[in-house]
């Protein structure tokens, strides 16, 4: 087993260091001082518009162009840019808002505009390019994003579609070995960081509808996903933390979200700054210090802090949400690195035990060898006083009082003996009833903070993981009550206004769901496979109003 696990580290580490020396630059190295510019005036709306242009030629010269002229007086910054970038296309609207009246067949017959073709390669593009098909969610998010993908390819199966789900994987297999890890999404301002491991549950889900060899076909890109989580773990001793590995006092493994970078994110700059000068005035305002120079230091480091926990709650998905939040309330106080996710560590295990059953199926005989000890879910997440799983804080080594729906993924799977865990489900169950449940489904947490993943939002993947774990540990009435009322807002929303959502308000049916850093998105990938799962597995019909 050492023999193995020192062969399949040094495997791992070549692996990365290949990858991020291939990394290709992002918008911020290319275009410098010109990037800054068009964030920080909000030359476009959304930051992510600039980020995804095209330069229409070579980016020196478009930026040498631009130090020469924008000292002129009658230099128009944004004229610059539309003279010398493509804009990216615009979603396409008119077939969003088909108006079927079955809401099924309207997202069955979305899945054709959603649908993007192999990518060609474009040098001047911040895409990375993907060999075969695959679905982007819709609005602004013009690409495959990683944890998505899990949840659009359950409605894929629902419609006939495996072999769009088989090129997903496939997208994704390829992003591993090229990149050493699948990126937030095939951008390469998103390459410094991961989202949710999801890649082994997709493949546990293609297995299912075609065979054991899926399996196979993916072991070696499995154990790369494992790898990249656990990177240096080796060299932890107890009670410290690298990247995205965190070593207990009691010797064993956890995990946490991370970004490699300290900068402000690419695709939302200007708001990570914004965000980082209230964090850095709120700091000042407490502190006092001996020189100039020490106070640089200071503030230097809390912006810094201030951006890898930013980049951090993006990479959970979860961005953003109080739950990340030290004081619960305020965005300048989120401290991701410092909390370890119940969710992921959950996805964590559910992995391992996905490697497993692939070095089975091809013969390993030693399968369950290789594996860093992991830290006991019950232990470092159930909450008793709470009656919940909730998220460990391991730099003050307690678990968090917070509710939230990212708690629901122990009880998805082998976590426990079952009956402990349908015991557990039991109180869960009356938690969410009395918490977060609300006539249109699931908030994720109790709190409004303004922010997109708190409440009243609901959103389609923690519905889906939270009926999933109570249906699975006996909790199978609310799981379906649960599914209906998610289902009965997705309809009527739709047949109000033609779209299918990013996300929704639960608790005011009336109300768009808001918050966030960009406009509500329609399209959607999650949501219409979320809504296709929960209408087969709960043999559910709700046909809603018609006009």
């Amino acid at each position: 087993m050492l023999k193995f696990l020192f062969s399949f580290a040094i495997a791992l580490c070549s692996l990365l260091s290949f990858a991020q020396d291939n990394y290709p630059p992002t918008p911020d190295m290319i275009y410098g001082q010109l990037f800054v510019d068009v964030q920080l005036n909000h030359v476009f709306p959304d930051n992510k518009t600039f980020v995804d242009c095209i330069a229409k030629r070579d980016p020196k010269l478009i930026l040498s162009d631009y130090y020469k002229q924008k000292s002129d007086s009658a230099f128009d910054l944004k004229n610059f840019v539309l003279n010398n970038f493509d804009l990216p296309a615009a979603p396409p609207a008119l077939n969003y808002f088909q108006q079927e009246k079955d809401v099924s067949m309207h997202v069955k017959n979305l899945w054709s505009t959603l649908k993007r073709e192999a990518d060609a390669t474009n040098t001047y593009s911040s895409l990375l390019p993907l060999p075969g098909p695959y679905i982007v969610p819709g609005g602004r998010f013009r690409e495959i994003y990683y944890w998505d993908s899990y949840f659009t390819m359950l409605g894929l199966l629902e419609s006939g579609e495996t072999e769009t789900v088989e090129h997903m994987v496939d997208n994704f297999a390829y992003l591993i070995r090229t990149y050493g890890h699948i990126p937030n999404g095939n951008r390469s301002y998103y390459l410094s960081r991961s989202q949710p491991p999801f890649f082994a549950l997709m493949v546990e889900l293609l297995a299912q509808h075609k065979g054991k060899e899926v399996y196979r076909k993916y072991l070696t890109e499995l154990e790369h996903e494992y790898g990249y989580w656990m990177e240096g773990a080796s060299s932890l001793r107890p009670g410290e933390a690298y990247k995205r590995v965190v070593r207990m006092k009691d010797g064993t493994y956890l995990n946490r979200y991370w970004d490699d970078n300290e900068s402000p994110r690419q695709e939302s700059f200007a708001a990570d700054v914004k965000t980082a000068d209230m964090a850095v005035t709120e700091f000042m305002s407490t502190r006092r210090f001996a020189s100039e120079a020490a106070m640089n230091r200071a503030t230097d480091s809390i912006r810094r802090l201030t951006y890898r926990n930013l980049r951090a709650g993006a990479c959970s998905g979860w961005d953003f949400s109080s739950r990340w939040f030290a004081d619960g309330e305020h965005l300048t106080t989120i401290e991701t690195i410092n909390i370890l996710p119940v969710d992921l560590n959950a996805l964590m295990m559910k992995l391992q035990e996905v490697v497993i059953t692939a070095r089975k199926v091809c013969g390993v005989k030693n399968a369950s060898g290789g594996f860093y000890t992991r830290g006991n879910i019950n232990q470092y997440f159930w909450n008793s006083s709470q009656h919940f799983y909730t998220d460990y804080h391991f730099i003050n080594n307690k678990k968090i009082d917070k509710i939230s729906l990212g708690g629901m993924f122990p009880l998805c799977f082998k976590t426990d003996d079952l009956k402990k865990q349908q015991l557990k489900a039991t109180q869960m169950a009356a938690v969410l009833k009395s918490k977060l449940l609300k006539d249109g489904g699931l908030i994720s947490v109790e709190k409004n903070t303004h922010q997109q993943w708190d409440s009243p939002n609901g959103w389609a993947p923690l519905q889906w993981m939270s009926i999933w774990g109570l249906d699975r540990c006996g909790q199978k009435t609310l799981a379906k009550d649960i599914a209906y009322r998610w289902l009965k807002l997705n309809t009527d929303v739709y047949l109000r206004t033609g779209k299918m959502m990013e996300k929704y308000n639960v608790e005011n049916l009336s109300l768009e769901a808001g918050g966030g850093e960009y406009p509500g998105q329609d399209g959607f990938g999650w949501t219409n496979g979320v809504l296709l799962a929960m209408k087969k597995k709960f043999k559910l019909e709700y046909k809603g109003y018609v006009k």
